[in-house]
C-alpha cells in the first residue's frame, strides 16, 4: 500500500514495484521535455497522448479537444528565453513566434532526440490508480480498446489551460441574453467578431489580444475589466523586454519593480490615461499582460472600456457596476481556467479553487511516486522550468536524490503558501504563480541539496 513507501519519514525509491517503466500522461509542451529527460537519463517510459501530434495547447486545433490556441497566437516571452535549454528554436525565428512556429519546434524537439515513436498518440489516460507501491493507468487507444498497466511512477503532464472557467456565479439574466456568449478556449477566428458589438470580459493576455483584433472589425468593442493591470510592451529599447538586462531577474523582486516602473512611466505612463481601472496591487503581485498593442487602441478610442458587468438585461444590453448599458451582441470571457484531472478519482488528487499543494510545485506529499511538471504559472516563460522540473523528477528515479522528510516538506508547502499569500492577489489565476529566476533557483538547490550524501 502507499504506506509502505514512507520509510523514516522520508521517500525512497529502493523498492520499486515490478514494473520498471514510468508513465507520462501528455505530449505537451511539459510531456515532452520529461520525455527527452527520461530518456536521455535510460529511464524506460511509457508517453500517452490522446491527440495525433505533440504540442499540447499551442497545437492549433490540436485533434485532443483541448488546445486554446486561437490563429492569432504569438508567444508573450521572447523565443530566447522560452526555449528548452536542451534544443534552442531556430535562428530564422521572430523574437515572439506564433503558435505554428511553436508546433514546429516541439516537432523538430521530438525528431532530433527520437521521441516520437516512443509516444503512443490516439490514447486516452482514463483512470490513475495507486497500485500497491507503484500506480495503475488505464488507457484507452484508438481503436476503443482498454488496457490497465502498472508503473513505478507518474508523470502528469496534461496542462492546466484547457479546461474554461466560466464566471462562478455567471451573471444575473445571461441564461436569458439574446447574444452569444463563448469562452475565450472556443475561440479561433476573428470572423466571428466581424460587424458585431463586442463584449470582452478580462484584462489578461488572451483578452487583450481579443479585444485589439476585435477592434480592427467589429462594430465595437468593449474591454470590461473586474480588475486593473499593468501593461508592459513586447519591446524597450528596442529588445524584447526579458531580453533587456538578464541581470535584473536575479534582483530582489523591490528591485526589479522599481526599475520596471520607471521603464513603464517613461514608455507608457499611467494605465488609468488610457481610461483602464487603476491596479489594486504593485507590479508582479499579479500576472501582468504583455501587449505593445492594446494601448495604441485605447487611444485612438477603438477600444471602450467598462467596468465589470452587473447583469444581463432584456434582449442584448448589459449593464455595467457603473450603470451605464450597452448593447451586445457578443460576449468573450477571458476568465481562465480550471485545474482538472479527469483521470483520478477526487480522493485521489484534486485542485479545488485550483489549489494543489505541491513540495516545490511538483510532487505531492502524500501520493509518493505521482509528479506534476508544468503546474505552475511564471512571471516569466515556463518552458524551461518544466524542463528543469523534469530534471529534478529524473534524478529522484534514478535513485540520485532522495525527497527531505515528510514532515519537512508539509512545513515548506505551508511556507510557500504562506508566502503566496502575501506575494500575490487572492484569485484562482494566482494559485501556482511562481518567479521565474526564484524558482528555477529553488528547483536547482534541491537537485544539488538531495544529491549529497545523508
Amino acid at each position: 500500500m502507499i504506506n509502505n513507501w514512507l520509510v523514516s519519514q522520508s521517500y525512497t525509491l529502493s523498492a520499486m514495484p515490478s514494473s520498471q517503466k514510468v508513465c507520462i500522461i501528455g505530449a505537451g509542451s511539459s510531456g515532452i521535455t520529461a520525455a527527452q529527460v527520461l530518456d536521455a537519463r535510460g529511464i524506460p517510459f511509457d508517453c500517452f497522448e490522446k491527440g495525433s501530434q505533440v504540442g499540447g495547447n499551442w497545437r492549433y486545433e490540436n485533434d485532443n479537444g483541448m488546445s486554446s490556441a486561437y490563429r492569432s497566437l504569438h508567444i508573450n516571452t521572447s523565443r530566447l528565453a522560452m526555449a528548452y535549454r536542451a534544443l534552442p528554436m531556430p535562428d530564422h525565428y521572430p523574437d515572439y513566434p506564433n503558435h505554428f512556429q511553436m508546433a514546429a519546434y516541439f516537432d523538430e524537439f521530438v525528431e532530433h532526440y527520437g521521441l516520437r515513436e516512443k509516444i503512443s498518440f490516439h490514447t486516452e489516460v482514463l483512470k490513475v490508480e495507486p497500485a500497491d507501491g507503484g500506480w495503475a493507468v488505464t488507457t484507452r487507444g484508438s481503436g476503443g480498446g482498454e488496457g490497465t498497466t502498472r508503473y513505478r511512477a507518474v508523470l502528469v503532464a496534461n496542462g492546466h489551460h484547457w479546461d474554461p472557467r466560466w464566471p462562478e456565479p455567471a451573471f444575473p439574466g445571461s441564461e436569458e441574453f439574446a447574444g452569444e456568449q463563448i469562452h475565450v478556449h472556443h475561440y479561433r477566428e476573428p470572423g466571428v467578431l466581424e460587424g458585431k458589438r463586442v463584449l470582452v470580459l478580462g484584462l489578461g493576455n488572451s483578452a487583450v489580444d481579443v479585444a485589439v483584433e476585435s477592434s480592427r472589425i467589429a462594430e465595437k468593442t468593449f474591454l470590461a475589466a473586474r480588475r486593473g493591470a499593468y501593461i508592459l510592451p513586447k519591446y524597450m529599447n528596442g529588445k524584447p523586454i526579458d531580453e533587456i538586462n538578464p541581470i535584473v531577474g536575479y534582483l530582489p523582486i523591490a528591485v526589479q519593480r522599481f526599475f520596471a516602473m520607471r521603464g513603464l512611466g517613461i514608455a507608457a505612463g499611467d494605465v488609468t490615461a488610457y481610461g483602464l481601472p487603476k491596479p489594486d496591487h504593485k507590479l508582479f503581485e499579479a500576472h501582468p499582460t504583455v501587449s505593445s498593442e492594446l494601448l495604441p487602441r485605447l487611444g485612438h478610442g477603438d477600444i471602450a472600456v467598462k467596468p465589470n458587468i452587473e447583469r444581463f438585461a432584456a434582449g442584448n444590453v448589459i449593464r455595467f457596476v457603473d450603470g451605464s448599458e450597452e448593447e451586445v451582441d457578443l460576449v468573450v470571457y477571458c476568465t481562465g481556467y480550471k485545474m482538472t484531472f479527469p483521470f483520478f478519482d477526487p480522493k485521489v488528487i484534486s485542485a479545488p479553487d485550483n489549489r494543489l499543494p505541491l513540495y516545490r510545485r511538483v510532487v505531492p506529499i502524500e501520493r509518493p511516486g505521482l509528479y506534476f511538471i508544468g503546474f505552475i504559472q511564471p512571471l516569466g516563460p515556463i518552458m524551461p522550468l518544466a524542463e528543469a522540473q523534469a530534471e529534478w523528477v529524473a534524478d529522484l528515479l534514478a535513485g540520485r536524490a532522495t525527497l527531505p522528510p515528510v514532515g519537512e516538506m508539509k512545513r515548506e508547502v505551508a511556507r510557500e503558501e504562506k508566502r503566496m499569500r502575501k506575494r500575490f492577489v487572492a484569485s484562482k489565476r494566482h494559485t501556482v504563480e511562481v518567479d521565474f529566476h526564484p524558482y528555477l533557483r529553488a528547483i536547482r538547490r534541491e537537485r544539488k541539496r538531495a544529491a549529497q550524501p545523508a
